[in-house]
Parts: C-alpha cells; structure tokens; sequence
C-alpha cells in the first residue's frame, strides 16, 4: 500500500504542471503565460535530441562524410585506391629502372664500361638490377650454417610432417603486389602496406636472427615448429630481438621503407622449411 503511495506521489509529481508568466514590470500585468510540467520538458528535450540525431544520420549517409566513418567504404573508393596504389607502384618501378639507366650512363663516361661493347643499356641495367638482388654475407652464412646442419638431420629425412593444426598468420594487412618466383630468385612476397603498420608473427617460435642490412633494411627471422622459418624484410623498426619467444600473431616489427632493395613502404615476407624457400600463398590467405 505504501508502494503505491510512493509511485502516485511520483507521477503526480511528474505530471504536475507549473505556470510560467511574464509580467510588465510597471503596470504588473500579465503578458504571457505557459503551462508546463516536468513531464511535458521530458518529452521536448527527447524530441529535440531525436530530432538533431535524424539530422546528423541524414547528413552522413548522403554525404561524403560516411566515408570517414571506421569501417565503411563504398566500393567506388576502394576501386579508386586499390588503382592509385597499382600507380604507385608502376612509378616506382619506372623511378628504380630510370635511375640505374643513370647509374650505367654515368659508368659508360667514367670508363667502367666500354662504349664499343655489344652489350645495350636495357642490359646493363639487368645485370645490375640482378648485382643488387644478391645475397648478403652474413644471410648466406646463415643458411649455409642451416643447410648443413640439415643434412645430417635423418628424423626430418625419413619422415616429412604435414602442416596439420598449424595456424598462419598473414604478416601484415596490406596488397600483394609481387608474388613468389624463384625463377627470378624473388624468393618470398612483397605486401604494400602503410608505414608503421604491425609485423605479426607468422606461427609461434623464436626470434632468431634481428638485424640491419643495407640491401634489405631491418630484418628479423623467426624459427617455428616442424623445421618452418619466416623472414620479414624491410622493417621501420623492430620490435624484437634475437633469443625472444613470440606468439602466433604478436607484432615483432612496424612496416618501413628500409634498405636499398625496396621500392616504398611494404614488407618483403619469405617462408622457408627444410633450408628451401616455398610459395607463402600456398599456406597464408593474403
């Protein structure tokens, strides 16, 4: 009974109305008047707010403004950048093979090269485009080491484990914008991504090479189960070093544009298992 007094008082609180009058000052009469209740605010300052949130919602679903929005993009901008980003990329090739056709004009006058030779400046600039895509000494070292050490590992040769229950985790979000092709001794993927983006780890493992070169940039190399090794290459910075235990997807470096081998920002990824390097499509959804 109490409780209902209680809830009676409430509403006729609620719905009790109040007048407000405005009064000349000077012959105190009465000009103005309104009646409103607690009840009665409510309701307006709800509809305002209503109001100015279709406002807002029209305003940003008919306008180019939902492109701002986390999330949401229309098809015509993705095609728009997913084309201004295949641009890119044909420019910066254009810029590296303009600037060693450069490299090989200035040889031809300093008297590197000679000008009676039936080589052309198309293969000139090949030869040295393949000088730079050499190994370096202390990566060679490194696989040597890893070579031999494999030979004699008779567990991995009388049985070649599956991959089952392994888990791949794509590196970094970005395009892929060269694939693998040993051929041509590329021997990983190049992912355009935007500088300062998160270097994951492919599968758990350990950190086991982190360093600088002046062909590839930051690099770090992490060894994981059944004999597989990923690379990540031309790094801004990293994250990790040598000895560290990473899990599947952690971040161990930030996107760069580092080394003399790259051709802006992205991330050279490589997998290798067993001393070989294989194709990371066969194994990660880009």
């Amino acid at each position: 009974m109490a409780k209902k007094k209680r809830n009676k008082a409430f509403w006729n609180n609620i719905k009790f109305k109040y007048k407000l009058t405005i009064i000349n000052e000077n012959t105190l009469e009465e000009v103005a008047g309104i009646r409103v209740s607690k009840l009665n605010g409510l309701s307006v300052l709800l509809t305002v707010i209503t109001v100015i949130f279709v406002i807002a919602a029209t305003i940003i679903a008919f306008t180019p403004l939902r492109n701002y929005l986390p999330g949401y993009m229309n098809s015509e901008v993705r095609a728009q950048i997913v084309d201004n980003a295949l641009k890119v990329d044909s420019l910066q090739q254009l810029v590296e093979r303009q600037n060693l056709y450069i490299m090989n004009i200035q040889d031809i006058f300093s008297g590197k090269i000679k000008v009676d030779t039936v080589q052309s400046i198309d293969s000139l600039t090949n030869m040295r485009a393949d000088s730079l895509m050499e190994r370096t000494q202390r990566e060679e070292e490194f696989r040597r080491q890893y070579e031999e050490t494999e030979k004699y590992n008779l567990t991995s040769i009388a049985e070649d484990k599956g991959v089952d229950g392994l888990i791949f985790h794509r590196p970094t979000r970005g395009m892929l914008t060269s694939h693998f092709d040993p051929n041509s001794r590329h021997y990983g993927v190049d992912i355009a991504a935007t500088p300062n983006e998160s270097v994951l780890a492919a599968l758990d493992g350990t950190v086991i090479l982190s360093t600088y070169t002046a062909e590839t940039g930051y690099l770090i190399e992490v060894q994981h189960g059944q004999d597989f090794i990923t690379v990540y290459k031309h790094c801004g910075s990293l994250l990790k070093k040598e000895g560290d235990e990473v899990k599947g997807g952690e971040a161990i470096a930030l996107v760069g544009n580092t080394g003399t081998l790259t051709t802006g920002p992205h991330l050279h990824f490589e997998l290798w298992r067993k001393g070989r390097a294989v194709n990371p499509e066969k194994y990660i959804v880009f």
